[in-house]
């Protein structure tokens, strides 16, 4: 029986059977996978701090018929601080639900699991704006799936450009001067570099950046147009969120 041990997320869990537990793990080495935790329901289980959704921690594994099991579990952040926030625990359910969508199983990367775990640390301590933090890291999810953003040479033509006033949602990238502007979106060079900003920036250094609250809906709008016509499902998290916000 091979052994897996690798630093995992737990993004969404299910009951299964009267005392067991179906866990899906976002993992540093196996990418996205499905493991059944044993008596993870009992009151007294090994598993019970270690299986909620959002924690964080070392998990050791085997491969079963169709399932892993967890066979071990070493928590190193629960991040359960988030259930007493409707902001964090909106936003840290969104970067999972984003990571269940847009990611197949057991298609591994590693840099994406260490930007969704640098993301949720950075929510835990407040260090960036959630709302950019959340954008940035949709930016991320884009990069790492296969829909990288292009700000940096006009998506047309190829011709490089400093800013744009233009982002095309086919091409996924600003549009020059000299090409024709469809299916797109138009935008101020402002909102354009500031996008380019949070593109490129590491993730920890985005709490130097100050954004307007119109900028932010700009921006929302684009990333969530990119998201929604490019994966087979939609996520719902934040359209809770933003619900509640409007009543």
């Amino acid at each position: 029986m091979s052994l897996y041990k690798t630093r995992a997320v737990v993004i969404k869990t299910q009951e299964f059977k009267e005392a067991d537990k179906l866990v899906w793990l976002y993992t540093e080495k196996l990418g996205k996978i499905t493991a059944i935790a044993k008596g993870a329901k009992k009151n007294r289980s090994k598993y019970l701090s270690n299986t909620s959704p959002f924690c964080y921690g070392e998990y050791v594994l085997y491969k079963g018929k169709s399932l892993f099991n967890l066979s071990e579990a070493q928590l190193i952040d629960s991040f359960q601080d988030f259930l007493r926030d409707l902001d964090t625990l909106t936003y840290g359910s969104y970067f999972c639900e984003l990571i269940d969508i847009c990611t197949e199983e057991k298609e591994s990367s590693r840099e994406l699991f260490q930007e969704l775990v640098k993301s949720l640390f950075l929510m835990k301590n407040k260090v960036v704006d959630i709302e950019i933090l959340a954008r940035a890291f949709e930016m991320k999810v884009l990069k790492y799936t296969g829909y990288a953003l292009n700000f940096n040479h006009c998506v047309e033509c190829g011709r490089k450009i400093e800013t744009s006033n233009y982002i095309s949602l086919q091409s996924l990238g600003g549009i020059c001067n000299y090409c024709n502007k469809i299916n797109g979106i138009g935008v101020t060079y402002a909102t354009y570099n500031i996008l380019k900003y949070i593109y490129e920036a590491p993730l920890e250094k985005l709490y130097r950046l100050s954004v307007d609250t119109e900028t932010k809906k700009d921006i929302y709008k684009i990333l969530n147009t990119i998201i929604n016509q490019n994966y087979l499902k939609k996520p719902k998290s934040l359209q809770i969120l933003n619900y509640i916000k409007e009543e």
